[in-house]
Order: structure tokens, then C-alpha cells, then sequence
């Protein structure tokens, strides 16, 4: 969900962190190009797990960019395809200098480009004892797709998502965990410098390489550090309520959630969604909460909503 929310926002997308993730929570529909913007990249996250257990193929790339650009381009037709020779080559600008940056490889040069990047995601690259560490070609895959630049639009979020495809298709689960986005967007002049420092020195992907492995240390330690904070909440949460044997971790984490946000309100979807469990066990768990008089119940339109009941604190403690 992070990582589907920041990629966004640092493609230009205007929301906050909170409102994404409750519209992805509640399932909400987007009500304009920005919120599409990042429902679909949640969308294209969640189908890496089934992708990533398949070889790559330029149709999966096709497909993948096609989710990621669904309702937000100004030429739908443009979609799940590459650029060809008839069309206005893109070019990346800088947007401060207002001159161009990066001009990617010529439209008819892109079959031919993208079919080498799959073989090379594949591995199908290697030749005798050649071996390339499976994050460093997760990394390679993310910027080669970036420097060709294949799509009218799009093109940084399919090369991230790439980045987790074939990590995840390393068996490097711990990836789909992790926010390199969240960590670009808050220093995107880190990012876009690798890319010019690479053009800048004979294609010598080494700058970009590392910026990327730095990226990834620090979304490890961010994960690690959200990991243990949520630990001593619900260590705190659990010595709080420690006469009640009746509450399932996840009710411990909601309840956690609904001390600090007294004015919060959860769904059958939201809960679902933040503990990846189906809709009647998060239904379930809420009934129970109610029935136990920790939540209210109540109807938003046709859905079921339920709020943190008042007091909640002293309840808890009873």
C-alpha cells in the first residue's frame, strides 16, 4: 500500500498519505485522475504476487503498464503499448531548467529493446559462469525500462513495479514489505541525479546502482523500525486489556488504532484490507468488537461502518 501510494505521489499525484489509504481501505472509488493514478498502482502491486511466480513476457509488461495508466491518459488508446515511429517521441524534461534531460532510444528501436529486457529479467542473459545478483538485476531492470522510456506515459511507475516483480520473483518476499518510493519521494533530486550521472559516464550504471541499494537499506530500516513500534503497541495494547482473552491480535491492533484516532471509522473492506484477510473474517471481527460494546455500529449509504464507542479507554479497562 506504501509503496502503491508514493509512487504515485511522486509522479505528481495530488493527495495525502492518509486519504489514500483510507479510499484503498474502504475500497472507496477514486473521484479523480490522482486517486486513479494510485488505486491502480495498488492494483498492479497486488498482481506482482501472481506475476511473479511466471517468467516475464512483453505481453506482462504490456498488461502491467496498462493497469498502471488505466483512466489517466489524455489518449486511452496509448495504453499497454509502446511508442512507435508515428508517434511524438516522449522526452524527460527537467522541469526547473525547462530543457530536456534524457532523450530515450528511437520509437523503432523499442520491440526489439523491450524483448532484450525481458530475456534479460528472465535471466536468459547468462552465458557460462556470467552471474548477476538477483537484486542487482532487479535494480538494472528497473532502470534500463526507465532509460528506454517505451511508454507516453507511466514509464517510472511500470520500471518500479518491474523492480518488485523481479524481486519478489527472486524469492525475495521481505520486498513486497518495503517503500522505495516513499524514500525517492522524499529525496527525488537523489534519484533523478543517478540517472544523469550514468548518461553522463558512458552508460556506467554503477551511480545508479548504488543510489538504489542505498534506497534499499533505508526502507529495511524503515521497515524494521515500523515493525518494532507496532510490537511495543501491541504490547502496550495487550498489558492494557490483559483480563480479556476474547480479542484476536488483529482487535488488539484496531482498538490500538481507535484509541488514537477517537473519530475514526472502519468497514468490513478496510479491515480486510489492512490485515489481508477475506471479508467475513474482518466482518467477524468487527461484529465482535460490537458485540463486546467496543465498537458502534451504523450504515454509510448501503455499507456497514463502526466507530470506536466513547470512553473507549475505560472500557478497555474493565
Amino acid at each position: 500500500m506504501e509503496e502503491a501510494i508514493y509512487s504515485s505521489l511522486y509522479e505528481g499525484a495530488v493527495s495525502t498519505r492518509e486519504i489514500a489509504k483510507d479510499m484503498l481501505r474502504e475500497q472507496r472509488a477514486p473521484i479523480n485522475p490522482y486517486e486513479r493514478m494510485i488505486v491502480n498502482n495498488h492494483k498492479a502491486m497486488l498482481c506482482l504476487r501472481e506475476l511473479a511466480r511466471q517468467p516475464l513476457t512483453v505481453d506482462a509488461v504490456l498488461n502491467l503498464h496498462a493497469i498502471l495508466v488505466d483512466g489517466t491518459l489524455k489518449h486511452p488508446d496509448q495504453a499497454g503499448r509502446i511508442q512507435n515511429p508515428a508517434d511524438e517521441r516522449i522526452v524527460v524534461w527537467d522541469q526547473t531548467s525547462h530543457s530536456a534531460v534524457h532523450t530515450p532510444p528511437a520509437a523503432v528501436e523499442l520491440p526489439e529493446r523491450l524483448e532484450r529486457l525481458v530475456a534479460f529479467a528472465n535471466g536468459d542473459d547468462i552465458e557460462g559462469d556470467r552471474y548477476t545478483h538477483p537484486v542487482l538485476r532487479s535494480i538494472l531492470l528497473h532502470f534500463q525500462l526507465a532509460f528506454d522510456h517505451p511508454f507516453a506515459d507511466g514509464n517510472g511507475r511500470t520500471a518500479r513495479a518491474l523492480f518488485y516483480w523481479s524481486m519478489l520473483r527472486h524469492g525475495y518476499w521481505l520486498a513486497e514489505f518495503i517503500s522505495i518510493s516513499r524514500l525517492i519521494y522524499q529525496r527525488p533530486d537523489h534519484y533523478r541525479r543517478a540517472f544523469l550521472f550514468v548518461e553522463s559516464d558512458p552508460q556506467d550504471a554503477t551511480y545508479f546502482v548504488c543510489q538504489q541499494l542505498e534506497l534499499i537499506r533505508g526502507a529495511i530500516d524503515e521497515l524494521h523500525g515500523y515493525v518494532d513500534r507496532k510490537r511495543r503497541e501491541l504490547d502496550t495494547m495487550r498489558s492494557l486489556v490483559r483480563r480479556r482473552d476474547d480479542l484476536n491480535n488483529r482487535q488488539l491492533v484496531l482498538l490500538d488504532h481507535a484509541l488514537r484516532h477517537p473519530d475514526a471509522v472502519y468497514t468490513h473492506e478496510s479491515h480486510a484490507n489492512s490485515h489481508r484477510i477475506s471479508i467475513m473474517a474482518a466482518r467477524n471481527d468487527l461484529q465482535s468488537l460490537v458485540a463486546t460494546k467496543l465498537l458502534s455500529q451504523g450504515k454509510r449509504g448501503k455499507k456497514f461502518v463502526y466507530r470506536p464507542v466513547p470512553k473507549l479507554e475505560a472500557k478497555l479497562k474493565l
